[in-house]
C-alpha cells in the first residue's frame, strides 16, 4: 500500500483531484489532497504574506502531523515547486516524486524565472490590474486554457478557481539536501497543448535523465480533471 500525497497547482485547490482520489483508494492506497493556503476552501486566508514558503510549510505540516511515510509525492504545475522543496526537507519520508506537467526547479529558481520574462511580466500586470498588486487572477479563459472543454467540467471548475499570491511565483526555491537529489522521480508530460508551452523544456530535458522515468498523456494541462483514469493508472504503475 502506498501513501499518495497530491499537491495541486496555481489557482486550483485540493478539490481538483476529486476524480483521481477514488481510483487510487479503490486500488487499496491511502490518498491525501491538501489545499495550499489562500486557495480553494482556504481562499479566506489569502494575503500579501503568502509565499512559496507558506505552501511548503502547509505540506510539511501535513507530513509531520499525520506522520506520513513511504510517500509518493505528486505535484501538478506550480505544485512542482512545492514538492521539490518539501522533498529537500523530508527526503526520508519519500519513496518517489511525480511531476504532473509541473515545474522542476533547481536551487535558486522561482516560477517567475522558469516561465520567462514575458509571462512573468504578464502575471505582475494582472496583479496590478485586478489584484491590488499582490494576487494574480487566473489568466482567462479558464478552465478552457488548461484543456478542460466538457460543459460539466467547466461548470464544476469555474467557480472554484481563485487568485494566486504573486509572491509565491517570485520566491525562489532553496535546495540543500543531496539525499533528496537522489530520489526516484517521474515526469508526466501532457502533450495536447500549443507548441512551445512552458513545460516542454522540462520534458525535453528529463526524458533522457537516468534517474527519471518519463511518461506522456495526450491531454491538456489539467489531466487529473480530463483524464483521471489515465493519471491514476500512471500513479498506480509507480506504486
Amino acid at each position: 500500500m502506498a501513501m499518495f500525497l497530491l499537491i495541486h497547482g496555481a489557482w486550483h485547490g485540493g478539490w481538483c483531484w476529486k476524480k483521481v482520489t477514488p481510483l487510487l483508494r479503490a486500488a487499496g492506497h491511502e490518498v491525501c489532497t491538501p489545499t495550499l493556503t489562500g486557495l480553494g476552501e482556504r481562499a479566506h486566508l489569502l494575503s500579501l504574506e503568502v509565499t512559496l514558503e507558506t505552501h511548503v510549510q502547509d505540506v510539511m505540516g501535513v507530513l509531520e502531523y499525520e506522520d506520513f511515510r513511504d510517500v509518493v509525492l505528486v505535484g501538478h504545475s506550480y505544485g512542482g515547486m512545492v514538492i521539490t522543496a518539501v522533498a529537500d526537507r523530508a527526503a526520508e519520508r519519500m519513496t518517489h516524486l511525480v511531476y504532473l506537467d509541473a515545474f522542476v526547479p533547481q536551487d535558486g529558481q522561482a516560477v517567475a524565472e522558469l516561465v520567462g520574462p514575458a509571462f512573468s511580466a504578464m502575471l505582475e500586470e494582472q496583479a496590478r490590474a485586478a489584484g491590488e498588486g499582490w494576487r494574480v487572477p487566473a489568466p482567462p479563459p479558464v478552465p478552457e486554457r488548461w484543456g478542460v472543454t466538457t460543459e460539466a467540467d467547466v461548470r464544476w471548475m469555474r467557480p472554484r478557481i481563485g487568485a494566486h499570491p504573486l509572491k509565491a511565483f517570485q520566491q525562489p526555491v532553496r535546495l540543500t539536501n543531496p539525499v533528496a537529489a537522489a530520489l526516484p522521480c517521474t515526469f508526466i508530460y501532457c502533450t495536447d497543448k500549443p507548441a512551445g508551452d512552458m513545460f516542454a523544456p522540462f520534458a525535453a530535458r528529463l526524458r533522457g535523465e537516468p534517474r527519471w522515468r518519463y511518461r506522456e498523456l495526450a491531454t491538456g494541462h489539467d489531466a487529473m480533471v480530463t483524464a483521471p483514469q489515465a493519471v491514476a493508472a500512471l500513479l498506480l504503475e509507480l506504486a
